[in-house]
């Protein structure tokens, strides 16, 4: 029988090689200062869409991994909302989408407010509005009751599970969460010498392990280590997004989460893993520094230029970062007109250099920022945060 973590006795007195760490420990604490350095270093407006990009990509990105995708506009307006941040048209309101911002933004802008029960069931409420996961009907702002089993992690198939079903891990059954969660709880706000840093990864990871809710365990142990992060760089605002690392590299996540639950109470691989994680999520940052840069050098060069509604939206789109081909179809559905309108709003960009013909043909016509190659430009030229 497979032994859990939270089986073995010391539980959950878990253990981390210090000399393994310090090292990545002080490369990430070192990243985070430059970043927070050079942000600050930009303008205000600046500074609030580059925060307002890595916002909407932590949402967007959180729920990806679940394998729920959320509309990247809607989640963008909605952030904007909360934060009192001018970006024109906003887009319809959704409730599902309202929660998870909710969620994310109460964890990030009030780190400094204990983390209680009662707000991991505020949380959990917003993230399901309704009272049901897809389908199912799930306890909602309550720990679980296992009335349908035990808590599993499984994979395999759900048509023909025969043979094909794989349990990856079971957690502690919930006659003991009410506890394990008091313990966890105290200890996320006990002071103590441990660095931020660190106890984001074991939040997360003794979070997860406890598994504490029928769903949505992994977004909210995602916003506990935002929220332990935040409060390592004294900050409301958030300039990197690791859920958007996390999803990148989703199969090693699960693989190490699975080995580490499966493993004895070190859990120094996983606090590897997370700094290494954390790291590249920092140096992927410049990434949304050129391209807020490049947004404002844009909107500076064309300030003057005669655009309607329709042209300012679309192109914010593009430079907010549009995924496929931009054709004439696409922008009608976007701008909500004819595809004649569109094709007579792409002609007069072309005209003013804004947009131009990408290269490449095809059945469709595409069109791309004529600032893209700049853009690209720009970003290379960018020192990055691990010279």
């Amino acid at each position: 029988m497979t032994t859990y973590i939270w089986q073995h006795p010391d539980w959950p007195n878990r253990r981390y090689d210090m000399t393994r760490l310090a090292t990545p420990l002080a490369t990430v604490r070192h990243v985070q200062g430059r970043l927070l350095g050079r942000m600050e270093s930009l303008g205000f407006s600046l500074r609030d869409e580059a925060w307002l990009q890595t916002l909407t990509q932590d949402v967007v990105k959180t729920s990806e991994i679940e394998g729920e995708r959320l509309d990247a506009e809607q989640v963008r307006s909605s952030i904007a909302r909360h934060l009192g941040l001018d970006i024109g048209a906003l887009a319809p309101l959704d409730r599902h989408v309202e929660g998870i911002v909710e969620v994310m933004l109460d964890a990030t802008q009030r780190y400094a407010v204990p983390l209680t029960a009662e707000r991991l069931f505020a949380w959990h409420g917003a993230l399901f509005p309704t009272g049901r996961s897809g389908l199912a009907q799930i306890r909602v702002a309550a720990w679980r009751d296992d009335a349908g089993g035990p808590m599993q992690v499984i994979s395999g198939s759900v048509i023909n599970p025969c043979g094909r079903e794989k349990v990856h891990y079971t957690a502690p059954p919930a006659n003991r969460l009410a506890a394990e969660m008091t313990i966890f709880l105290d200890w996320f706000e006990q002071p103590g010498e441990l660095d931020p840093v660190l106890k984001a990864g074991l939040a997360h990871l003794w979070f997860v392990t406890l598994h504490p809710f029928d769903d949505g365990n992994g977004r909210i142990a995602r916003a506990i280590g935002d929220m332990a992060l935040a409060r390592s760089e004294q900050s409301q605002q958030r300039f990197y997004s690791l859920s958007a690392q996390i999803q990148q590299e989703r199969t090693d996540y699960y693989n190490v989460l699975e080995r580490s639950q499966k493993s004895d109470l070190d859990v120094t691989e996983w606090l590897l893993w997370f700094l290494a994680c954390l790291q590249r999520a920092i140096a992927r940052a410049d990434e949304t520094l050129s391209a807020v840069l490049a947004k404002a050098k844009f909107w500076e060069r064309f300030a003057s230029a005669p655009m309607n509604e329709r042209q300012i939206k679309v192109l914010n789109r593009l430079l907010d970062g549009f995924e496929g081909k931009l054709t004439t179809s696409k922008w009608a559905k976007l701008a909500k007109c004819s595809q004649d309108t569109a094709y007579r709003d792409i002609l007069s960009l072309i005209e003013l250099d804004a947009l131009v013909k990408a290269d490449g043909g095809g059945r469709s016509t595409s069109y791309e920022l004529a600032l893209a190659k700049q853009v690209k430009l720009i970003y290379h030229c960018l020192p990055t945060l691990t010279e």
